[in-house]
């Protein structure tokens, strides 16, 4: 069984990750993340760069319902 990311290590996740820590967030085995991806159905942004799936850790964070650091305190965040 994949043992999935505490909280503490889902802070610390740098702001794209590979898929297959995004898939032990989401406490997913690494080939039904790798499943998933290529079908287009892993369950947030996937970014294909080459070989290479990754995945925007602010993308994960939101669909586990977690804060995403730094969202909405863009300086001009609400200005005209």
């Amino acid at each position: 069984m994949t043992r999935g990311l505490t909280l503490a290590e889902l802070g610390d996740l740098p702001a794209v990750t590979d898929l297959v820590t995004a898939g032990r967030a989401l406490g997913l085995g690494r080939t039904k993340a790798y499943q998933l991806a290529r079908t287009g159905q892993f369950p947030c942004p996937v970014i294909r760069a080459g070989a290479t799936y990754l995945v925007p850790t602010a993308g994960l964070l939101a669909l586990l319902g977690l804060p995403v650091p730094g969202a909405g305190s863009h300086p001009s965040a609400g200005q005209q």
